[in-house]
């Protein structure tokens, strides 16, 4: 599975667990960590780790597997390692402090809208 696959994979999967503002920056032109980052919040520790576990289990149900996961399901932050894609999963309050999205203002926003239900 390529990463633009694992990519939709994920986003699909956050998206059926109610992942707010989900963003995917392409990265691959600014660093050799991976690809892609997607970045999501959550309104509850609880709604973090449902997400975590969804996409967890898609990929696996996909033939993939998350090489590690950095943080522990009441946390308010987890960030998941999944070969080329790396995912941050925020509690609304993280993700606004952290604000990955202007760390990496350089990388291009992948449209997300053919695999989000609205």
């Amino acid at each position: 599975m390529n990463s633009n696959e694992l990519t939709e994979i994920i986003v699909k999967a956050a998206d059926d667990k109610h992942a707010n503002n989900i963003k995917v920056l392409d990265i691959s032109e600014l660093s050799i960590v991976a690809d892609y980052f997607v970045i999501m919040d959550a309104s509850s520790t609880r709604q973090v780790g449902a997400i975590v576990d969804e996409i967890q289990d898609k990929i696996e149900e996909n033939g993939g597997s998350v090489g590690h996961i950095e943080g522990k399901k009441d946390s308010s932050w987890i960030l998941m390692d999944v070969n080329d894609v790396i995912v941050h999963v925020f509690l609304n309050e993280e993700r606004d402090f952290y604000n990955l999205e202007k760390l990496w203002a350089d990388a291009k926003e992948v449209d997300t809208a053919k695999w989000i239900e609205a």
